[in-house]
């Protein structure tokens, strides 16, 4: 069994299940902001923070399994993969928005949140854009010499 290729599977594994939550908290974000029962919103705001904890962890062990796969690559392989700087800047980027996540999360938890349905509906397309661009630079790997 290659320790390498068991590394890179936990890392996809961890990815998709973070991902799976990133794309369905956005469309608790619209119901919320689009609801007019104090209930509801409440409801979605527990339901909301939930999906948020239990994804977090995924995000992680995300980003520690990548790192590991670096690490055993070497730093030789990380100088020369111009397309892997480019996908972690764009990782990231989905780190920054997973982060602001919790700032929303607080917003609707205080029934503040000053956003329309519309905005959240654009917000949740967001990280669909990254990950397609990730996976790409992942499986083509261009400007890799």
């Amino acid at each position: 069994m290659s320790w390498y290729l068991l590394v890179k599977a936990l890392h996809i594994i961890f990815m998709v299940a973070w991902f799976a939550g990133i794309f369905y908290l956005p469309r608790i974000f619209v119901y919320h902001a689009e609801s007019d029962s104090k209930e509801v919103r409440q409801q979605l705001a527990i339901m909301a923070k939930r999906l948020l904890y239990f994804i977090t962890p995924f995000a992680l062990l995300t980003l520690i399994f990548g790192v590991v796969l670096i690490t055993m690559q070497g730093l030789d392989w990380l100088r020369l993969s111009v397309w892997l700087h480019i996908k972690l800047v764009l990782v990231a980027i989905l780190y920054i928005y997973h982060g602001y996540c919790f700032v929303l999360l607080k917003r609707f938890r205080d029934d503040i949140n000053q956003r329309s349905g519309f905005f959240y509906r654009v917000f949740n397309e967001v990280p669909v854009l990254f990950l397609f661009a990730i996976i790409l630079l992942a499986v083509i790997k261009p400007f890799y010499q």
